[in-house]
């Protein structure tokens, strides 16, 4: 008898120590999520504006962003892609930016209301949807945030990072992107220039224009006026072109640039994403054509 007394007790202390257990790894869950929770509370956003300076929660920033950036008419995956880029790309800016295209523009929700008017509940929540259903996710390369560069299109290919920017980037480098040319209904555009304009532009008496060379993507390199080099980058800023890939023709009012795409080509394109979200692409899909040998994580990880 006692044996068996013996047995149920040492049973009773076992059933004990496993409650125990259980309920430790329960407290450690719970501290465990609540220190995730109380984690995701320090992404606050350093936006500068014009008049002033904004703290934005992470999460309501990039709600902002997909706003101010992509139309919201888009496919919902095209949306994810651009969240999980807008989220990766503040955080590679140390979570200090402006409103610009300097960095990303942002739109408050005052602005929003003014731009959607009765739309702005629907278009709000489509956006919020593209927001939670990709959660703190990001893009990071070799363990560090990728500097995740987007832009309106391409002339059908994206750009090298170091064809328009200073230095290679191993995940920005040039895709296809044949979609552009036909789902960009601005895909190409005109600007004519008077040969006065840009005689006083470039600070020549009379100029002479030659494009010299082009990038592997077909944008252009090199332009020499009156002798001098420029950038095809240059040139694009100094006369505000959609892009660097263009085309001169003389015609009688002066010279006429011919354009394809818009931005400056690098990382993903926005439209070149909705094209590929309508072909039933995800967002996963999508980031890794855009943006080569990266990982998708979550900050938490």
């Amino acid at each position: 008898m006692k044996t068996i007394y013996t047995k149920l007790l040492f049973v009773c202390v076992l059933i004990l120590l496993i409650g125990c257990l259980h309920y430790q790894d329960a407290i450690t869950y719970l501290q465990s999520q609540y220190q995730s929770h109380e984690n995701k509370k320090d992404y606050i956003v350093t936006v500068k504006t014009k008049n002033k300076t904004l703290k934005i929660p992470l999460e309501e920033y990039v709600v902002g962003v997909v706003a101010g950036e992509m139309p919201v008419s888009f496919e919902i995956e095209a949306l994810k892609a651009q969240v999980v880029a807008a989220r990766t790309f503040v955080l590679s800016r140390k979570l200090n930016v402006d409103n610009t295209t300097n960095s990303q523009v942002y739109l408050t929700d005052e602005q929003m209301k003014k731009n959607w008017g009765k739309a702005y509940d629907k278009n709000k929540a489509k956006i919020e949807k593209a927001v939670k259903e990709t959660s703190y996710e990001v893009m990071t390369y070799q363990g560090e945030y990728i500097s995740a560069m987007f832009f309106s299109s391409s002339n059908g290919k994206t750009v090298n990072c170091e064809d328009y920017f200073t230095g290679q980037v191993a995940y920005l480098k040039s895709v296809d992107s044949h979609w552009d040319v036909n789902i960009d209904p601005t895909n190409t555009r005109k600007k004519t220039f008077t040969k006065k304009e840009l005689a006083n532009i470039f600070d020549v008496t009379s100029p002479q224009i030659e494009i010299t060379s082009y990038t592997s993507s077909g944008y252009v390199k090199n332009v020499i006026i009156n002798g001098k080099k420029y950038t095809g980058r240059e040139v694009r800023e100094k006369l505000a072109l959609a892009s660097s890939c263009f085309q001169i023709e003389m015609t009688s009012k002066g010279y006429t640039f011919i354009t394809k795409g818009s931005g400056h080509g690098v990382g993903m394109s926005q439209y070149g994403a909705q094209a590929m979200a309508k072909e039933n692409k995800n967002y996963k899909d999508i980031l890794n054509h855009y943006y080569q040998n990266i990982k998708i994580t979550s900050i938490e990880s």
